[in-house]
Order: structure tokens, then C-alpha cells, then sequence
């Protein structure tokens, strides 16, 4: 082999490496790796995929899954709806779940991955529901908790673009017959904020929050 087509292969080979090691780190691919590979029964699983509002359920009421173990917790910190995408397969798809439940966009619209259209965050909820039903998973898509600020981007006004996106949920999810968990209704203020007493920061659901997010969505997995 000639050294220029040597050294083209290796600038591609790093190329790929690099890229790979970056994606890794980008959508944190590897947060539930070990924990994915610690399941055992794997019948009829309902994987809930989401960002901090998600991870932080186990945390703030972990009984929930103590007492419903075919829920299986895949929510990281910060994620975006993109970076949720990036893992759909290593955290839902890989785990032949029956059901996933998809919360997504709020970090979107906090720009944590820079400013995104809720148009392109629809794109990627609908991305992660096409690659479900590829895979013969049912999907459940629920609405953007309310928030009128975020504590960590005090420039923005998030309130009406989350109602927006929402709608846009909403009526994707009735154009293809999926289950939608309307949070935002029953949390929402007169402000179109998250309730106080159901939040420790107006964004992120305390106790009292999931308690009632549990119960909506138990109403709609009662049925599957």
C-alpha cells in the first residue's frame, strides 16, 4: 500500500475514533451500560426516557419503582431531545422493552445544546417514536413540564414556547394514535408555571410533583 493511502486511512480511522469518542461523551452513551447489562427479566419492561426531570424521579420517590418493576428509569441530567436520540438504542431500544414513555424538550428550549426550534425538537421526538415503532415498542409521549423560568438561563422566557411545543405533541401524538400525558395541565399555574408546591426550583418536580405525574401516567399504563 503506497504511505499517501497509509496516511489517508489513518486521518480517516482517527477521524471516526475521535467522533465516536466524542458522540460517547456528548450523550453520556455509557450511563446505564452496566445497568442495562444487570437485567434480567426483561418481559414487558416500560423504559421512561427523559432528561433530570426523569433520572430525578428515582430519587425523590423511589418507591414508585420499587413498586412497579417493569419501570425502568433512563433519564439523565441536562439531556437535550438530540442527545436523548443519540442513546435511544444502548437505553431503550436494546432493552426490547414493551412500552417507552418519552418526556422531552425542556433543556431544548433552555438551549443547553444552543438554540433549537421546538419544530426540530419535534423532529426528534418523532425520530425516537419511529425508531420505537421499527422496533415494535408501544409509545407514550407526555407534554413539557410548565416552567416560567430556568434557574441556570435567567435570559429566557420559556413559558409560551413550552404551551407551544406541547401543542405540537399533543397533536402528532393524536395524528398517530399514541397515548399523551398531559403533565402540563395539571401542574401548570394561572402563569403558566409549575405549581409551587408540586417544585423545589420551578422547573424540577419535588415529591408532591411526581406524586401527581404518577398518577397520570399510571391511568395510561393500566390500560397496556
Amino acid at each position: 500500500m503506497k504511505p499517501i493511502f497509509q496516511f489517508i486511512l489513518l486521518i480517516l480511522f482517527s477521524a471516526n475514533l475521535y467522533y465516536s469518542q466524542s458522540l460517547e461523551k456528548w450523550a453520556n452513551l455509557s450511563k446505564y451500560k452496566v445497568d442495562n447489562q444487570k437485567l434480567v427479566d426483561k418481559e414487558n419492561l416500560i423504559v421512561l426516557m427523559g432528561d433530570s426531570i426523569t433520572e430525578g424521579w428515582s430519587i425523590h420517590d423511589s418507591s414508585f419503582f420499587r413498586d412497579n418493576p417493569k419501570l425502568i428509569n433512563r433519564g439523565i441530567s441536562g439531556q437535550t431531545s438530540s442527545q436523548m436520540l443519540s442513546r435511544f438504542r444502548q437505553d431503550v431500544i436494546n432493552l426490547k422493552p414493551k412500552t417507552v414513555v418519552i418526556n422531552s424538550g425542556t433543556n431544548d428550549i433552555a438551549e443547553n445544546t444552543g438554540p433549537t426550534s421546538i419544530e426540530d425538537i419535534l423532529g426528534n421526538i418523532i425520530s425516537m417514536c419511529e425508531l420505537a415503532n421499527a422496533n415494535n415498542i408501544e409509545v407514550i409521549l407526555t407534554s413539557v413540564l410548565p416552567a416560567k423560568h430556568f434557574p441556570w438561563r435567567k435570559d429566557l422566557d420559556p413559558a409560551n414556547k413550552i404551551v407551544s411545543l406541547n401543542k405540537m405533541i399533543m397533536k402528532y401524538a393524536a395524528k398517530e394514535n399514541y397515548d399523551f400525558v398531559d403533565y402540563h395541565l395539571y401542574m401548570s399555574d394561572e402563569g403558566l408555571g409549575l405549581i409551587e408546591n408540586l417544585s423545589y426550583d420551578g422547573v424540577h418536580p419535588n415529591y408532591n410533583g411526581y406524586k401527581v405525574m404518577e398518577k397520570l401516567l399510571l391511568e395510561y399504563l393500566e390500560t397496556k
